[in-house]
């Protein structure tokens, strides 16, 4: 039987806890205001956050604290926007909590309009807007206002509204009875924007809940990957400069909200980040994408080109439509393997096909441009992308061969902790002498491993380890 491994049970058990403490809390004011608004005599005041709806206080402990509370408390979160955080969360932690909500009106035999759950069962903005302001016009106007753009949450990228990872077919097919709502495909134009679904922002479930990727999957199929590793961001065996730009990548994903809201700027700059990583394969072009999110909390899905290009007109450019728009709502990082593809030099225009081709170049820049994400674009060679392309990017970072120093750390840490390295295995001399990526280092590690573990004495030999070297280099076409 596989056990989970022990930390991981322990920060699930720590955010169960608090995430427990906080849905309680949910439950106590949904109690008080339908206690209030059908009570005798009937009234909706605000919420009584110093009263009988008080939060619960959150662990800020080294012991006790958890991501979610540490983000809260970072973001110093007050009381009406922790439950609007915990009414999104509900559907997907303790979606029964929301069953008191589906009551239909005895006298029109509906949903009661003003509790806003949508036919998912899931929710909506309108929702909120009655928990915090009940009936009270005032109160009202300023928890639409806490829900939209300026409010703290969007800002910080953490709630989003409406139907998230569904495309309008999905959205077509889901269940008309769930709360007694009818659905007949897409909503009407003239739908109220309050019966937007609530939804915590991917990006955030992964920084505040860690490990719980299955919450934020969305329900399409893409021509599109997800980049994972294992590895950390100290694993990376990148010259400084290139780590540099890497690190402006990251204060971009980190702060680049608050540059563009608070501090005004997103009149003058768009919305994005456009940068090109270039250099020989091996490298950690993809793993230097994965890693920066991991280190962001958002995913990293990789484009896979030869599926998104497609000989019908039109289909090139619903296929992009499709990731950008699913990518926008799950705040992803864009990575486009082997760019070239589509953004190599430009030949004169001789027929149609060369006039489509450069159109759906044009359209995927115009997307790459205004989205509001991080998109990052690979290439082996720099000057394979056209410079008109280039000139749009916010930076372009070139990852070169590693030098000797990087190699032999490479070669050092790549042998697993199980293997014996033989005496006759010169790793400061195969760094020295052998110009090769870290890829390909990985690949002589892998053949050197497995003949010892063929032979059963767990002791890699130098000569498992040139006869690898050999292979790879054969391969680039190159000798020893």
């Amino acid at each position: 039987m596989k056990h989970d491994h022990p930390h991981a049970t322990a920060l699930h058990a720590a955010h169960a806890s608090v995430l427990d403490a906080e849905l309680e809390w949910l439950a106590t004011c949904l109690q008080w205001r339908l206690q209030t608004y059908f009570g005798q005599p009937p009234a909706s005041p605000a919420l009584p956050f110093d009263g009988a709806c008080q939060p619960p206080t959150l662990p800020q402990s080294s012991c006790g604290a958890t991501p979610y509370s540490t983000l809260v408390a970072e973001h110093a979160l007050d009381a009406a926007d922790r439950l609007v955080m915990a009414l999104a969360l509900a559907p997907l932690l303790r979606p029964q909590l929301l069953d008191v909500l589906a009551t239909r009106n005895e006298v029109t035999q509906r949903p009661y309009t003003e509790f806003g759950l949508n036919g998912w069962g899931q929710p909506t903005a309108e929702t909120a807007c009655f928990l915090l302001a009940g009936d009270q016009l005032a109160a009202r106007l300023a928890a639409i206002a806490r829900l939209g753009p300026e409010g703290q949450l969007a800002r910080l990228g953490w709630l989003t509204l409406g139907n998230a990872g569904r495309t309008p077919e999905a959205s077509a097919e889901a269940p008309a009875e769930s709360s007694g709502a009818t659905h007949t495909g897409a909503p009407p134009a003239n739908t109220s924007p309050l019966l937007d679904a609530l939804q915590p922002s991917p990006a955030w479930v992964q920084r505040a809940l860690p490990g719980l990727g299955l919450l934020t999957r969305p329900n399409v199929q893409l021509p599109a990957q997800v980049v994972r590793t294992r590895l950390g961001w100290d694993d990376l065996v990148l010259p400084a400069t290139t780590l540099a730009q890497l690190d402006d990548i990251h204060l971009w994903l980190t702060h680049g909200a608050q540059l563009l809201h608070d501090w005004g700027l997103a009149r003058r700059i768009s919305p994005g980040y456009i940068c090109l990583f270039y250099g020989p394969p091996g490298t950690g072009k993809t793993l230097s994408a994965g890693l920066l999110g991991r280190r962001c909390g958002r995913e990293v899905w990789r484009v896979d080109l030869s599926q998104l290009v497609s000989k019908y007109i039109g289909e090139t450019e619903k296929n992009l439509s499709r990731i950008f728009e699913v990518a926008e709502q799950q705040q992803w990082i864009l990575f486009f393997d082997e760019a070239d593809a589509l953004f190599g030099k430009r030949t004169a225009v001789a027929d149609a096909h060369d006039r489509y081709a450069n159109q759906e170049v044009s359209y995927l820049l115009q997307r790459i441009e205004a989205y509001t994400g991080v998109v990052i674009l690979a290439s082996n060679l720099r000057h394979h992308i056209d410079d008109a392309f280039l000139r749009r990017f916010q930076s372009v970072v070139h990852f070169a061969l590693p030098r000797p120093p990087e190699r032999l750390r490479l070669w050092r840490e790549a042998f697993p902790p199980q293997a014996t390295l033989a005496p006759d295995v010169d790793l400061p001399r195969l760094a020295q002498q052998h110009e090769v990526s870290g890829g390909t280092i990985m690949n002589v590690v892998r053949h050197a491993c497995l003949q010892a573990l063929g032979r059963g004495d767990h002791t890699v030999r130098a000569a498992d380890v040139d006869e690898g070297l050999r292979r790879e280099l054969l391969k680039e076409g190159r000798s020893n």
